[in-house]
């Protein structure tokens, strides 16, 4: 008899990102030409100012074990940057580091869910929020933010998902996969509700804030609402802003009490954020943000682009994404037809199967975001893909019977 794997990891799925980006590996190395508009990651390099402290210091000899809730000085440049671009005054207790954003997550459900506690998390959101609170026993409740709505969560919608178990809301703004945005005024109609429920905490993911296209500007849940600022967690990194997805340091602003239970679990799993991915970071946030201006005006551009061509797609529908580097759009009106190469698509995960079998296009299906039927489509990729892979797609329509 084979050892038994942890029943908790019974009715968790892999990514689908990480899915459609192995069978896209398949298909390269049979020799195809794969367009993959999978993966959420910048395709900027990061700035040279980084890249630049991070051999200096390994070269002083910064390579020792750092605090487990990060450097004095990264520490120290996180709390200057909440206090210069988000008007929010944290002190070093309140402050941590992790191993990215996702561990910063991962940390603060660890710390504070007890089985059978209840997760509001919005629907569509990120794949890994509500895998990662079921595989710690909580339940999740998905409050549904419609298309026709631009894919806003409503007050009312919250306030309906909210029960005495919830244990925690989790919010983000600029949203991933659809890039809804959230402005001031929205912001406090969600506040006005949280304010009646004490027991729950909130986060914020604001990793997107600086990739807000058009409409209101990013502000911070905490700044908006400083009522709340005892029980919001506000959560970042370094990876979209500055294109530094593989040096993985994610930080977060909170409650001190929080965050030193956070710290604690971080203690007993992975020790504190490289210190020298560290050290690049701390000079990311203070080299200024002239060349994230250069980035947002790309991705603006190349979303106009995919847009325009989405929406002229057969059976094809798509909001406006205002913020973030996707498009969430909707493919209702292909779903019950058989694609040229003899595909049944009943699904939005059908469709993305046959799009990357027949037209070598990954993208990935909205099932996994928690709203049918749907794709997600990254628009961080260079021009000329983008385009190729806009042909593609809208060819495969045109072909579906």
């Amino acid at each position: 008899m084979m050892p038994l794997l942890a029943g908790r990891l019974a009715a968790l799925e892999p990514p689908a990102t990480v899915g459609m980006s192995a069978r896209a590996r398949t298909l390269r190395a049979a020799g195809h030409r794969v367009i993959s508009l999978a993966i959420g990651e910048p395709d900027f390099d990061t700035p040279p100012i980084a890249v630049a402290a991070a051999h200096r210091a390994a070269l002083e000899g910064e390579t020792k074990y750092p605090p487990t809730d990060g450097t004095m000085a990264l520490k120290q440049a996180v709390r200057e940057k909440f206090a210069r671009e988000n008007g929010l005054t944290f002190s070093d207790a309140e402050v941590m580091v992790a191993n990215g954003g996702k561990q910063i997550l991962f940390n603060a459900l660890l710390a504070t869910l007890d089985p059978e506690d209840e997760v509001v998390i919005p629907a569509p959101y990120w794949a890994s929020t509500p895998l990662i609170a079921q595989m710690l026993g909580a339940r999740t409740v998905h409050p549904q933010c419609p298309e026709a709505l631009g894919f806003a969560l409503t007050p009312e919608a919250l306030a309906q998902a909210i029960t005495p178990r919830t244990r925690w809301v989790i919010l983000n703004f600029p949203n991933n996969p659809t890039g809804a945005t959230c402005g001031g005024e929205a912001l406090r109609g969600l506040a006005d509700v949280l304010s009646h429920h004490p027991h729950v905490w909130v986060l914020s993911d604001e990793i997107y804030e600086h990739l807000v296209h058009d409409g209101p500007p990013h502000v911070s849940l905490a700044a908006v609402a400083p009522e709340l600022r005892d029980r919001v967690l506000t959560l970042n990194g370094a990876s979209k802003t500055y294109a530094m997805t593989g040096w993985r340091v994610g930080y977060a602003g909170g409650p001190a009490r929080l965050i030193a239970a956070m710290t604690t679990v971080q203690s007993h799993s992975t020790s504190g954020a490289s210190s020298i991915g560290q050290a690049a970071v701390v000079a990311a946030l203070g080299g200024g943000l002239e060349r994230i201006a250069v980035m947002r005006e790309t991705y603006r551009r190349r979303r106009d682009r995919a847009v325009a061509a989405l929406r002229a797609m057969p059976g094809v529908t798509c909001a406006m994404p205002h913020g973030a580097f996707y498009a969430y759009p909707g493919i209702a009106g292909c779903i019950g037809r058989t694609s040229a190469g003899g595909a049944l698509i009943d699904s939005d995960a059908a469709f993305a199967r046959a799009l990357l079998d027949e037209q070598h296009v990954a993208v990935v299906h909205g099932a996994a975001f928690g709203m049918s039927p749907y794709l997600r489509l990254s628009v961080a990729s260079d021009d000329d893909s983008l385009s190729e892979a806009c042909i593609r797609m809208a060819r495969f329509c045109k072909r579906l019977r």
